[in-house]
C-alpha cells in the first residue's frame, strides 16, 4: 500500500519585498503566519512529505510567481516543492522548475485555456503538473450538473478561479475527469466552504472526485486536527491531505500527526 502523504500549504502574499505566509477563512479574513522559507524549513525538519506554495494573489493581480522564494527555500529543503499562482505558460513553469520546484499547480489558466495542462505534462511529465480545483457547494443541482447526496441535501460543486474571486459555472467533478484526460498528474482539491474553518474536510466532495479519477487527489480545506485527516483517509480515496493553520500556529506538529495516523492504521512515512 502506498503511504499517504502529509502536505503543508503555504499561502503566500508577495505584495511585500520578502513575502509572507498568510491564512484565511473561506478565502477571506487573512492573518499573518510567517516567513515562507522559514516555515518550509521547519516543516521539512518535522517530516513533511511535500510542501506546496501558493501565490494567492498572482492570478488576480497578474504578477509573476515566487521564483526568489523558491530558490531560497530549495537551498535547505529537500522534499518535493510544488508552486502555484500566476502560471500562464510553459515558460512560466520553466522558471519555477529552474528555481528548484518539482511541480507546478495551475487553476485559473487551466480553466481558461485547458491545453496548458497538456503542454506542461508533455514538456515535464504528468507528475510535474498538478491541477488545483477550488470548489464550492451549490444546492438544488440543475440537470446538467452532477448531483451529490449530502446530509444537507443534494448539491453540486462549482469551480472557482482567480483565488476564489470569481466562479465559472463549471462542475468540479466533470472538470476533474477532464483534467485527467488532458494529462494532469494530480489534483489539489480544496473545499471553499471548509477552508480555514477547522470543521474538517468536505468528505462528500473529496470522495466524489477521488473515486472517479485514477490520478492522486490531495484533500484540502478545513483540517482542524489529526482526526480530520484520519477521517479523510478512511472515508475517501485521497492520496494525500493538506493543512495549513494547524501547522502554522503550532497546533499539530507534523511528527505527532503522523504518529497518530500510523497508530490508527494509516500507512505514512515516519
Amino acid at each position: 500500500m502506498l503511504a499517504k502523504r502529509i502536505i503543508p500549504c503555504l499561502d503566500c502574499d508577495l505584495a511585500i519585498p520578502l513575502g509572507r505566509v498568510v491564512k484565511g477563512i473561506e478565502f477571506k479574513q487573512i492573518r499573518y503566519a510567517g516567513v515562507p522559507w522559514e516555515l518550509a524549513t521547519r516543516y521539512y525538519e518535522e517530516g513533511a512529505d511535500e510542501i506546496i506554495f501558493l501565490d494567492i494573489t498572482a492570478s488576480c493581480e497578474r504578477r509573476d510567481t515566487m521564483v526568489n522564494v523558491i530558490k531560497k527555500t530549495a537551498e535547505h529543503v529537500f522534499v518535493p516543492l510544488a508552486v502555484g499562482g500566476g502560471i500562464k505558460t510553459v515558460d512560466d513553469a520553466k522558471n519555477i522548475f529552474n528555481a528548484g520546484a518539482d511541480k507546478v499547480t495551475v487553476n485559473t489558466t487551466a480553466l481558461k485555456r485547458p491545453e496548458i495542462i497538456t503542454e506542461i505534462a508533455d514538456e515535464y511529465g504528468r507528475q510535474a503538473c498538478v491541477v488545483a480545483i477550488d470548489a464550492k457547494r451549490r444546492y438544488e443541482p440543475p440537470e446538467d450538473k452532477i448531483a451529490v447526496s449530502t446530509p444537507e441535501g443534494d448539491c453540486w460543486f462549482e469551480c472557482s478561479f482567480y483565488g476564489g474571486r470569481a466562479f465559472t459555472g463549471m462542475d468540479a467533478i466533470a472538470w476533474a475527469r477532464k483534467v485527467e484526460e488532458l494529462g494532469a498528474g494530480e489534483i489539489m482539491l480544496t473545499s471553499m466552504d471548509r477552508d480555514g474553518t477547522y470543521d474538517g474536510f468536505d468528505i462528500e466532495l473529496t470522495e466524489s472526485i477521488s473515486s472517479r479519477v485514477r490520478i492522486p487527489v490531495i484533500a484540502s480545506g478545513g483540517c482542524g486536527n489529526a482526526q480530520h485527516m484520519l477521517e479523510a483517509f478512511q472515508k475517501t480515496n485521497a492520496s494525500a491531505a493538506l493543512a495549513a493553520s494547524i501547522f502554522h500556529y503550532d497546533e499539530w506538529p507534523i511528527g505527532d500527526l503522523k504518529r497518530y495516523l500510523s497508530n490508527n492504521g494509516v500507512v505514512v512515512r515516519l
